[in-house]
């Protein structure tokens, strides 16, 4: 879809070329009226194009990473990042973007201020300024999300919050790496000639860009950090949890042993005491229990057991006055989602 914007401010000197989920017919009008390269547009449309900057005969071209608007209904917490292609003209700049952004939805709602869009310098520079902003909003979001699956984790160890965190530990991966080009093509912008500032305040622009853009890298790696560390606690958790079970069912099995060592001698054509009356199979019955409870007591750490049991009556009466505070939004949208996801499984 091809749309010319020339409202962004009064007296508008530029034009701008909105082009966004673009088809072959958008392909056809770009490369025959606007003469741009087909090769240009696919590596615009390539989802692994990194950022740049570089100039041809009639134009320069500008690759950045923006971050997406589209979300998967399978992968609600999984952000990605998408290249979008900015081709400057003498009189007219062309925006190429192969999805959906926030960023550029937000610049044709009029949804930014203080943005020098009054070049087409300004606007380019808008543009990676918003950007930034938008990934320090999504990763802030990533965080809370993150924040809320751990608390569903610690009730109920589950495979949808392992997938869960997965998808966290993926997006923070595909935001970091759009940063870190978009680092890269921000140091090129102070350097390159192709590339010309109009004014103090475009420069000043530029480097609260570059500033909101280390930040963002800085609170990514920050987020990966804890969220690598907090899957590996969980691991561990898992792992031990795993190790009391095999070690409860060893101690049931070893008590069940001495039960099936009377019974087997008394198999061995041994007189059984009372064996003349008809309950006298009550008396071996009554010996394998009463050696199994003994076997049990004995071999089972009793002090570990007291600890344990005290521990878990007060985590289950932590968890009822938890339970009976009332949810915040977002719990209640993560347990929608989470209750949608499991009947679409069942």
């Amino acid at each position: 879809m091809i749309t010319k914007r020339n409202d962004l401010i009064q007296n508008q000197q530029y034009t701008w070329i909105d082009v966004r989920e673009i088809d072959k017919d958008d392909i056809s009008i770009l490369t025959d009226e606007y003469l741009i390269s087909a090769e240009l547009l696919a590596d615009i449309m390539d989802a692994d194009e990194q950022s740049r900057i570089e100039r041809e005969d009639d134009y320069t071209v500008i690759i950045c990473r923006l971050p997406s608007a589209e979300e998967d209904e399978d992968k609600p917490l999984e952000r990605t990042s998408i290249p979008l292609g900015m081709i400057l003209f003498p009189d007219k700049i062309i925006t190429i973007c192969r999805g959906d952004s926030v960023v550029i939805d937000d610049f044709a709602r009029h949804r930014f201020r203080q943005c020098p869009v009054e070049t087409m310098e300004g606007f380019v520079l808008s543009i990676l300024g918003r950007a930034a902003l938008v990934y320090i909003r999504f990763l802030k979001y990533i965080n809370r999300q993150k924040d809320l699956v751990e608390e569903q984790l610690q009730k109920s160890i589950m495979n949808y919050e392992l997938i869960q965190l997965l998808q966290i530990q993926k997006s923070l991966v595909y935001l970091t790496t759009g940063l870190t080009d978009n680092e890269v093509l921000l140091e090129k912008l102070q350097k390159t000639p192709y590339f010309r500032l109009h004014g103090e305040e475009e420069m000043e622009f530029l480097e609260d860009a570059i500033t909101d853009n280390k930040q963002a890298i800085a609170m990514a790696n920050i987020y990966s950090d804890i969220l690598t560390g907090t899957m590996d606690a969980f691991a561990s958790v898992i792992g031990n949890n795993m190790n009391v079970i095999m070690k409860r069912l060893t101690v049931i099995s070893l008590s069940l042993m001495f039960p099936t060592f009377i019974t087997g001698f008394f198999g061995m054509n041994v007189a059984i005491p009372g064996m003349e009356g008809k309950w006298a199979w009550l008396f071996c019955l009554g010996i394998c229990v009463i050696v199994a409870v003994i076997g049990l007591f004995i071999i089972s750490d009793r002090k570990n057991k007291s600890v344990i049991t005290a521990g878990l009556g007060e985590k289950r009466g932590r968890r009822k006055r938890k339970d009976r505070a009332e949810k915040t939004p977002s719990e209640i949208k993560y347990l929608r989602r989470k209750k949608h996801t499991l009947e679409g499984e069942d």
